[in-house]
């Protein structure tokens, strides 16, 4: 069984960072509630305790047992991980007069190896309104910056049987220049396996999804998207045609989108139905126009026709889903499921309708991951490669009613500025990018002619998981050229604009 190292989340923004950061590394790690150290401690090698927005000195101070794991492995607390310990174990943390956030300079005890190959006064990432002023008895104090005197502290040798350190800085961010290296030398301290990559995950999985499931036979939604196609094609190399796969046309796909997905998965040999159900959502859609209640018509009119193709296939044990990482992690949060934004687009009511066992083989992969290991599956780079595309497809990207009309409008819209994303060497270059059908017309003129057309407004972003985005700098003239191509051959369109919305406070789809 391969290391973990356990985070301990006590609510930070930045704890996903620390998991990503190690998961770099090839160390498997996993994200727990603070008070939800896991009572499996089979091959848990070390603990990362995370930063919050709390503060020890409050009353209502985020705590926890530290005997479960103090002495037993090694640690490494971060930020408020690091004044927790400083004060449950004797230490001193109080306010500051000022809260430090930001950039600071690192001095560091070089003869430490937990700085190995980090430059004296090296640049690191503060966030805290409080400071360490005393060390616990036992430990010493191996960093400082201009501004407080414990930046970093370690337990001395023979303290404990394994080592504990502490950063008030986050080594996880990218403004911590030499942080990865921090990170790096602590494992290595830690005497962590570097075991954790696409190859060893896809031999574990295949494995275990064969011992799971055994002879039983699995049903799964595919939609073109990269966690189905991976999570798919995991399955198929454990069960092979035990593995039903359904593929519906919910009718606001992209252009030509159902034919060319169906024929990807064909060419990967996988055991695939292709469902054209376009008019029964067309028709369920027709005069509804809040955002939310779109989602709610197309995610049940997804799972009736889900239910009624899977009820063809006799004896199903499973459902197979793409599930990843970040999705887990949320449900189990410090403060709980956080508040929904906005429904999930379609397999939220699958299991409880079909009565069937869950099966997830992502389950413990971020995007990036799954898109390497989808790579070492073998899977074509279009589909790997491919952005983000919501659930509820061209229906949230149409702003208000969705009607045939708009549809094609906006199919016809976005396969020409796609195309030229993927023609420029843009399309690998951003995250997600896609075409909104706005529910305004106005006037323009073509030839001698007034016209009274609809826009559509080009949104592309660059982000690494979807979390936050920033707007793409498209070259003004590739935006030129999509623009005049859209409407000189979209008859329909007579306006494009393009939307330079930072998330937050936007977010990346417009419903």
């Amino acid at each position: 069984m391969t290391d973990r190292v356990i985070i301990l989340d006590f609510g930070s923004q930045y704890t996903q960072l620390i998991a990503r950061r190690l998961r770099e590394l090839s160390v498997f790690c996993e994200i727990y509630p603070f008070n939800k150290y896991p009572d499996d401690h089979h091959n848990i090698r070390a603990v990362v305790l995370s930063g919050s927005p709390f503060s020890v000195l409050d009353d209502n101070a985020l705590k926890l047992d530290l005997s479960a794991f103090i002495g037993k492995v090694p640690v490494l607390g971060v930020c408020y991980g690091a004044q927790l310990l400083a004060h449950e174990l004797g230490g001193t943390v109080s306010k500051s007069s000022k809260r430090e956030y930001g950039k600071a300079n690192l001095l560091h005890s070089e003869s430490d190896r937990i700085f190995k190959n980090v430059d004296q006064g090296c640049q690191v990432w503060m966030s805290h309104s409080d400071t360490i002023s005393e060390v616990p008895e036992g430990f010493e104090v191996i960093g400082k910056t201009h501004d407080i005197p414990v930046a970093a502290y370690r337990s001395q040798d023979g303290v404990f049987e394994h080592p504990i350190y502490c950063f008030q800085f986050h080594p996880e961010v990218a403004h911590s220049l030499l942080g990865k290296e921090i990170l790096d030398n602590w494992l290595s301290i830690a005497g962590v396996a570097r075991e954790w990559t696409p190859k060893s995950f896809v031999a574990e999985t295949v494995r275990t999804l064969k011992e799971k499931i055994g002879d039983k036979k699995v049903v799964m939604g595919l939609s073109g998207g990269v966690d189905s196609s991976v999570a798919g094609e995991l399955l198929h190399q454990a069960i092979g045609d035990q593995l039903y796969c359904i593929f519906i046309d919910n009718g606001v796909l992209r252009k030509n989108e159902f034919h060319d997905v169906l024929e990807s998965y064909k060419d990967m040999g996988l055991n695939i139905t292709g469902v054209d159900a376009s008019d029964k959502f067309l028709d369920a859609l027709e005069g509804v126009s809040d955002p939310e209640a779109k989602r709610k018509v197309i995610g049940k009119t997804f799972i009736e026709v889900f239910d009624e193709e899977a009820h063809k296939i006799e004896d199903v044990t499973y459902l197979g889903q793409g599930t990843i990482y970040p999705d887990v992690i949320e449900s189990v949060s410090v403060h709980g499921p956080s508040v929904t934004i906005k429904s999930h687009h379609n397999v939220g009511g699958l299991p409880e309708k079909l009565h069937l066992k869950i099966v997830e083989p992502l389950r413990m992969l971020f995007k990036d991951e799954v898109r390497k290991v989808g790579r070492e599956l073998g899977i074509p780079a279009h589909l790997i490669n491919r952005h983000p595309f919501p659930g509820p497809g061209l229906g949230i990207r149409i702003l208000g009613e969705v009607t045939r009309e708009k549809v094609v409008l906006c199919q016809e819209a976005d396969d020409i500025y796609i195309k030229n994303l993927v023609e420029s060497g843009w399309y690998d270059k951003v995250w997600q990018a896609g075409t909104i059908l706005l529910p305004v017309q106005s006037v323009g003129v073509m030839g001698d002619e007034r016209t009274y057309e609809y826009a559509v407004a080009l949104r592309c972003v660059n982000s690494s998981d979807g979390m936050t985005a920033e707007w793409s700098r498209l070259p003004h003239e590739l935006l030129a050229k999509i623009s005049s191509e859209i409407i000189n051959n979209v008859k329909g369109i007579n306006r494009v604009v393009y939307d330079i919305s930072t998330k937050p406070p936007a977010t990346i789809e417009w419903e």
